[in-house]
């Protein structure tokens, strides 16, 4: 039972030790909450809340910081533009990332930190680099010396000689300009905290290192983000850190895009696709579906088909389950996921191959139920619903009651559908199958499949 991960660092998979046996420390940069959240800023705490629960499943007592940037540069723009104070915007914001991550089944974190709530936190830091000739202050602002640093790019495989960093607006003094900023000397009509090199805000590295050294302390186990913030995010944060004397992350692990046209989901290009507005189309569960099963270091391409593909495949799930359940009454999951799902799960977290695992035990399950074989069928959905547990997708979970979004559509079109299907059921006991088969193909044509069993008929979405 050797859990194993892909190292940005080493650019390898390697074995996972933890720092502290029977404990994992993950720190997870989380949102920036300039705008609402699209599903490519939700895709990176989807795949960290499997991880995390996978690290449950095998017996950790797993301790997950997800942190909140609610001050920078584009929330401050945007509350130039809109006429509101910064901090509002932040705060609407923030709960609409956490009304994202809650819609689509995300654990909660352990801790969430707001980076506003811990300046004296990065004065500490900056005193001491300042101290140790890592960083300096010019001009109110309070910059990294990148040559102080010689493992300066080693996570990203970059030459200093080969960077080009371009100057951000009102960073100015710099020794190099390549250094980068800590903290940022404040501007008129700008929000700005005291600290003894004049007001100012944090600029964006500092805050993550900071708050990674007061919730996890000098060292823990797995820092993770998206592959976009290796550079200059990340590679910034571990020189704060280490310069600061700390050991920092052991295991560096990023979870790659959704794109669109091949090209990375961002605001900036007008192509996002916002979580409030998909769960009011799809079905949260679907959606984590989506979301969730490819490997998180392989690109997801957004596209209608793909969705429908998703919704198609996890129909086929549950479908088997609720069929066992109206035979069986409620089956509760194994105590162990199958060996090879498990090993699946323990190969870098391989998603996909675990869910080729959960989709030969339904249509095992399937055979089972075709030859009237109840004991088969109840053992293997307690086996479906234990490694649907690990992926968060178990459709008997309370939290997909109302499907995670405040409304059970869910219900309302099961409602409907049956409501249907009763007015089929009439027109076949009195023998108009004209009628009876036109209502079958209508439903059909709609994305329903319908199947006649021994307890009535029963519909389950097929592909649209």
């Amino acid at each position: 039972m050797t859990i194993r991960l892909y190292d940005t660092d080493a650019r390898q998979v390697r074995d996972f030790t933890p720092l502290r046996p029977g404990c994992v420390s993950i720190y997870l940069c989380g949102a920036t909450v300039q705008a609402a959240p699209h599903i490519g800023h939700i895709r990176s705490g989807l795949n960290f809340d499997i991880m995390r629960r996978w690290f449950a499943y095998r017996g950790y007592d797993v301790t997950f910081v997800r942190n909140v940037t609610d001050i920078d540069d584009k929330i401050i723009a945007k509350s130039g533009e809109q006429g509101r104070p910064w901090w509002a915007i932040g705060y609407e914001n923030e709960r609409a990332f956490n009304d994202g991550y809650d819609a689509l089944g995300c654990l909660p974190p352990t801790y969430e930190p707001r980076a506003t709530g811990h300046v004296p936190e990065m004065i500490e830091m900056m005193r001491g680099l300042i101290e140790r000739g890592h960083a300096y202050e010019s001009e109110g602002n309070v910059y990294f010396d990148v040559h102080s640093f010689p493992d300066y790019l080693q996570l990203s495989n970059q030459e200093l000689g080969n960077l080009r960093q371009p100057e951000s607006e009102g960073e100015t003094g710099k020794r190099d300009p390549r250094d980068f900023a800590m903290w940022k000397a404040a501007k008129p009509g700008e929000p700005s905290w005291e600290t003894p090199w004049g007001r100012g805000r944090p600029g964006w590295h500092l805050e993550c290192s900071a708050m990674a050294h007061k919730y996890l302390g000098a060292a823990f186990d797995i820092h993770g983000g998206g592959i976009d913030l290796i550079f200059p995010h990340h590679e910034n944060e571990i020189a704060q850190a280490k310069a600061f004397g700390d050991e920092f992350a052991r295991y560096w692990v990023h979870n790659a895009w959704v794109t669109m046209s091949g090209e990375k989901m961002s605001k900036s290009l007008g192509n996002s696709v916002l979580v409030a507005e998909m769960t009011k189309r799809w079905r949260p569960i679907v959606l984590r579906y989506y979301l969730g099963t490819p490997h998180y270091r392989s690109m997801i391409e957004y596209s209608e088909e793909s969705l429908r593909e998703a919704e198609s495949a996890f129909s086929r799930i549950e479908g088997f389950v609720q069929r066992v359940v109206e035979m069986a009454g409620p089956v509760e999951p194994a105590a162990e996921v199958p060996p090879a799902f498990a090993e699946a799960m323990d190969d870098d977290m391989g998603v996909p191959q675990a869910l080729a695992i959960v989709h030969t035990t339904v249509r095992q399950g399937n055979s089972a139920l075709t030859a009237d074989d109840k004991d088969s069928a109840v053992a293997r959905l307690a086996e479906v619903r234990a490694m649907l547990g690990v992926l968060g997708l178990d459709p008997l979970d309370p939290h997909w009651a109302g499907d995670g979004s405040g409304e059970d559509l869910h219900g309302v079109v099961d409602s409907l559908v049956r409501l249907v299907l009763e007015q089929r059921e009439s027109a076949r006991g009195r023998k108009d199958y004209a009628t009876a088969d036109a209502i079958r193909d209508r439903l059909q044509q709609s994305g329903l499949e319908i199947e006649d069993t021994s307890s009535g008929p029963r519909w389950t979405l097929g592909s649209r």
